[in-house]
């Protein structure tokens, strides 16, 4: 009887938690990785130290929001039923929405980064779509994702622009490479979920031949943009891991997907790119 107490427990705290918690990794990922790109190419005097610290406790807690806020509206993945759950989300609602209000009064005051607003307004925009194309299903999903991360790589010039004090158009190339690569990743994560079954290059090309055939024209892209001293040119180099693995997948052998080891391998593929990336901008 005990054991069957203790488990129910846990299964209701799993299910709390679950109701508050994001649990898109990939979708931390894509935050995480813009951020980190615009708070070091964007990092130009100590004073800015803090108010970096403040924008960045405020974008995660702008994305945290959206789970419990989901779950207490019946439009996330779970939804929040009986009472205690209810409290739960609506505290961590409660709790988040404060933090982020206080986070961006503080930057925000007297006019001090005000054209964060035009960042924040972009990216709940870009919000707003992302949930009518989700509405239409799984033919809209990848859209859905693609628009989204519009809004989750904001957080590069914004990041950018907190540390510099200017909403500058290197601030917006910032957003772009990480809004390319977000949908690189997309697009090769979906193509890998949709093509499972794929036994040979074959099945592979018919599959995704969209894909592979991109790729070479989004290199050349690259280095035209690097040639027009559009985009650093060291930026090449950050995108070069996933044009690679991007194209080396319809030669190897066929393997049973791990979505899990996947996430992962995405995971550690945006760590490298955001690395390079920072890395570009700075010695650009």
């Amino acid at each position: 009887m005990t054991e069957t107490s203790d488990a129910v427990r846990a299964a209701q705290h799993t299910r709390r938690r679950a109701l508050i918690v994001p649990r898109e990794h990939g979708a931390w990922g894509l935050l995480l990785v813009p951020l980190f790109t615009g708070v070091v190419a964007g990092f130009a005097s100590e004073h800015r130290i803090w108010r970096l610290l403040l924008f960045t406790v405020a974008a995660l807690s702008l994305f945290w929001l959206r789970t419990p806020v989901e779950s207490l509206m019946g439009i996330g993945s779970l939804t929040a039923n009986t009472k205690e759950e209810r409290r739960t989300a609506l505290v961590a609602s409660v709790l988040l929405a404060t933090v982020a209000t206080a986070c961006l009064t503080d930057l925000m005051w007297k006019g001090q980064d005000s054209q964060l607003l035009l960042l924040g307004g972009a990216t709940a925009f870009a919000l707003l779509v992302q949930s009518a194309l989700g509405s239409r299903g799984r033919s809209g999903r990848m859209a859905a994702q693609m628009v989204g991360a519009i809004g989750l790589t904001c957080t590069a010039p914004a990041a950018y622009y907190i540390g510099t004090g200017r909403l500058s158009e290197r601030a917006f190339i910032l957003w772009a490479a990480n809004w390319i690569f977000a949908g690189n990743k997309i697009h090769f994560v979906q193509l890998r979920i949709h093509s499972a079954r794929a036994s040979n290059f074959g099945e592979k090309f018919e599959r995704g031949k969209l894909f592979l055939l991109a790729q070479p024209v989004f290199f050349a892209s690259l280095v035209i943009a690097s040639f027009w001293r559009v985009l650093p040119p060291l930026a090449i180099v950050a995108f070069v891991p996933a044009l690679v693995r991007g194209t080396l997948w319809f030669c190897r052998k066929p393997k049973s997907l791990d979505v899990r080891s996947l996430g992962w391998s995405e995971m550690k593929h945006g760590v490298v790119f955001g690395i390079l990336l920072a890395v570009a901008f700075i010695y650009s």
